[in-house]
């Protein structure tokens, strides 16, 4: 293949004869995805009915599940249809929708949890100021924001990667991303690595900052607090906490093994990639719903009223 032009489709390599063992893999990819929906929808749904969490600490929770759910829409039917399908081929729009949406939706989940951090910090460190300063208007602007940044960034990387004239439609993945398109190229990718490279920067500074400025000033209060100003403040904060740990630690060992290819097993290595951008779809609801005593208040008088537990 010459030319961009004539590259109508792609194949996805890497699920090679599944056999008998597709059944399973199906099995398991379905019981996940339905885990995801159910978890995360009857959480934004306890969100949307219940008036006492109209507050903008539970507003970005439900961005953040909503994006979860968005995340998981552009991985898991497609996933599931070329785990039964004996060919495993995939047009080049719904390659690209599939790459611009999972890279979007981890923009997204990233910015979400830094504007998630910058609410606990105002909670906690400025509370006599907290609503005067986290008002409707700021929180509808700042989720506006997270989203179109998102868009709006990928879009220019997206925009350049497609001017690329492409040698080969074999994409050895179960999945597509932009690094194994940008890969296909028969030309130079200088223009394309160094935006890149740009972009990465500016998806993780962007967050990044108001990450670390708000944890870093909410130890400092802590510190100064008495005990049980310090446990509240910790128990809101844990969950958000360990949703950026292992979403900053999944997405560095998604790059790492992309790169430098730690994990040789080809089988064991696209499993160990699912498995990375699975992980917070799947552990976010479960933990705020553990976790967060108000959610669990609200799914207990929702589901069961009249249980003394």
């Amino acid at each position: 293949m010459e030319n961009s032009s004539e590259v109508t489709f792609f194949i996805l390599a890497a699920y090679g004869d599944l056999g008998k063992r597709k059944y399973f893999y199906f099995c398991v990819v379905l019981l996940l995805n339905l885990i995801i929906i159910l978890t995360n929808i009857t959480i934004i749904s306890l969100i949307f009915v219940d008036r006492s969490l109209h507050e903008p600490m539970y507003v970005f929770l439900c961005n953040l599940f909503l994006n979860e759910l968005y995340g998981s829409t552009a991985l898991f039917p497609v996933l599931s249809l070329h785990i039964l399908a004996d060919t495993h081929e995939i047009s080049r729009t719904f390659c690209v929708l599939q790459i611009f949406c999972l890279h979007t939706y981890g923009s997204i989940e990233f910015c979400n949890l830094a504007v998630m951090a910058y609410d606990r910090y105002l909670s906690i460190c400025h509370p006599l100021h907290y609503s005067s300063r986290m008002t409707s208007c700021k929180v509808s602007s700042l989720v506006v924001f997270i989203w179109l940044f998102s868009f709006i960034n990928f879009t220019v990387i997206l925009s350049l990667q497609l001017r690329l004239p492409l040698c080969g439609n074999i994409i050895d993945n179960i999945f597509c991303g932009n690094y194994f398109l940008v890969q296909l190229s028969c030309v130079d990718t200088l223009l394309n690595n160094i935006y890149g490279l740009f972009a990465s920067v500016l998806t993780v500074t962007v967050p990044l900052i108001p990450i670390l400025y708000s944890y870093a000033n909410i130890l400092r209060i802590c510190r100064k607090s008495p005990r049980e100003a310090q446990v509240k403040a910790l128990n809101t904060c844990v969950p958000q906490v360990l949703s950026i740990l292992y979403f900053a630690v999944s997405g560095i060992l998604q790059t790492a093994q992309r790169r430098f290819d730690m994990i040789h097993n080809p089988q064991a290595s696209h499993v160990f990639s699912v498995c990375l951008l699975t992980c917070p779809q799947l552990l976010n609801s479960i933990m705020y719903g553990v976790r967060l005593a108000r959610i669990r208040e609200a799914f207990k008088n929702r589901f069961f009223p009249n249980s003394a537990v």
